[in-house]
């Protein structure tokens, strides 16, 4: 028996693993061959232009090559095709890492994901898509994950706020779309955010209104409180609110003639008290807030495929972006949950670490290097402040030298006179 059950749970393993597909897979580890696999739109003449690089800073050269976005205040349309498919009936996971190494400001940083009949080199912004996924930023307001699905025609937003990842990292970002209508979105192989369909997106209409023949009677009172009817204003309770300062003087100086009549000045009453209010006491004909009846929606209809799309075959990069720079890589799409983390973990998970040591190398270089050229700045400043002061010495040792010379000049010329009046008396 414990061989069978052995036996049993191998099998199962198996066909597990010969169950998961893989529909879409692109890690840009062959060069410039990604132009062949993906088309890039014409809709627009000036979309902007992608790159292969690593980017800066990275855990592998090669590995971490992904598409870069690379000229600022751009639109950018690129997509890859992959054989059409349905995900009904099992899970869809889409996944793909994002990098903002330019410390974006505003741009996005998602997918589309687009049935079979998408014309790739016409794609653009209104293009008809099934789901919308990944990070949006833009300034301090807007800094979340996008989880948009196409249904019926029209397209519908999650209406909770999943924020984003806004550091210049790799991040690692999959969505979970499970048969049953319960969704999940992970960050970095952790969830964020769980849920169902129906509850999330405002999809189907409510099951449940207000009834509409409903209406509150007239001698319902959701009062909690009244005034106490027993309860009268004192007679002495009307005080002035401001009143004349009694230690204000009349100046010796004033003319009423010429001032006017003398007022003083006015203060506030001590003794004001403020509008008088009766005291509150419990409504004994309080019956609690009316809470309207609600009847069942006669134009909801339960739809268990709003999960379900019948043909998909196409994964775009269909954004906008003021700063360019940020590097799109390791796409999946899938049907299998475990092999989509396990994929995450060989690819992201590989290189988050040395990406993380080499970018806070390179920090650290560009530190110094800051360091060493405000240090110069100011040993320059300095050296410059010294030559100023040897200048003034010199120059202020030139005026004394021409004083003593002028000295020694008149000194001569008396001696020269007294000497020749000393001849003459002789």
């Amino acid at each position: 028996m414990m061989k069978l059950a052995a036996v049993v749970v191998v099998l199962a393993s198996f066909a597990v693993t010969i169950d998961a597909n893989v529909y879409f897979k692109e890690q840009f580890l062959d060069g410039d061959a990604w132009t062949s696999r993906w088309v890039l739109s014409k809709h627009k003449e000036d979309y902007g232009e992608w790159k292969l690089t690593a980017g800066k800073f990275y855990g592998d050269a090669e590995a971490d090559k992904g598409l870069q976005t690379s000229q600022d205040a751009r639109f950018y349309a690129v997509s890859s095709r992959f054989e059409p498919f349905s995900n009904e009936g099992k899970p869809l996971v889409v996944q793909f890492t994002v990098k903002h190494e330019q410390k974006i400001d505003c741009g996005g940083g998602y997918v589309k994901v687009f049935p079979a009949d998408l014309d790739q080199t016409n794609m653009h912004g209104d293009s008809q898509y099934y789901i919308m996924f990944g990070p949006d930023i833009c300034g301090y307001s807007t800094k979340k994950v996008h989880v948009i699905f196409n249904y019926k025609g029209q397209n519908h937003l999650i209406k909770k706020d999943i924020k984003c990842k806004d550091d210049e990292l790799s991040h690692l970002y999959t969505l979970i779309l499970n048969p049953d209508q319960t969704y999940e979105v992970k960050i970095d192989n952790e969830k964020v955010e769980s849920g169902s369909m129906e509850e999330d997106w405002d999809m189907l209409p409510a099951k449940k209104i207000k009834d509409p023949e409903a209406k509150k009677p007239e001698d319902w009172d959701d009062r909690d409180k009244i005034d106490d009817p027993t309860d009268a204003k004192p007679e002495d309770w009307e005080k002035p609110e401001s009143i004349p300062d009694p230690d204000a003087k009349k100046p010796s100086d004033w003319d009423e003639d010429m001032d006017g009549e003398w007022e003083p000045a006015m203060i506030t009453n001590p003794e004001y008290q403020g509008d008088w209010k009766p005291k509150q006491i419990d409504n004994p004909d309080y019956k609690g807030a009316w809470v309207h009846p609600e009847i069942d929606n006669p134009e909801y209809s339960a739809d268990d495929t709003m999960y379900k799309f019948d043909s998909i075959s196409v994964l775009g990069l269909d954004l906008w972006q003021v700063k360019s720079g940020t590097i799109f890589d390791n796409f999946l799409i899938g049907d299998d949950v475990k092999e989509a983390a396990a994929f995450g973990e060989e690819t992201w998970g590989k290189t988050k670490e040395p990406e993380k040591k080499m970018k806070n190398e390179q920090e650290e270089v560009d530190r110094k290097l800051r360091e060493e050229e405000e240090k110069s700045k100011k040993d320059s400043e300095g050296a410059d402040d010294e030559g100023d002061d040897d200048e003034d010495d010199d120059e202020e040792g030139e005026e004394d030298e021409g004083e003593d010379e002028g000295e020694e000049e008149a000194h001569t010329e008396e001696e020269e006179e007294e000497e020749a009046k000393k001849k003459d008396e002789l």
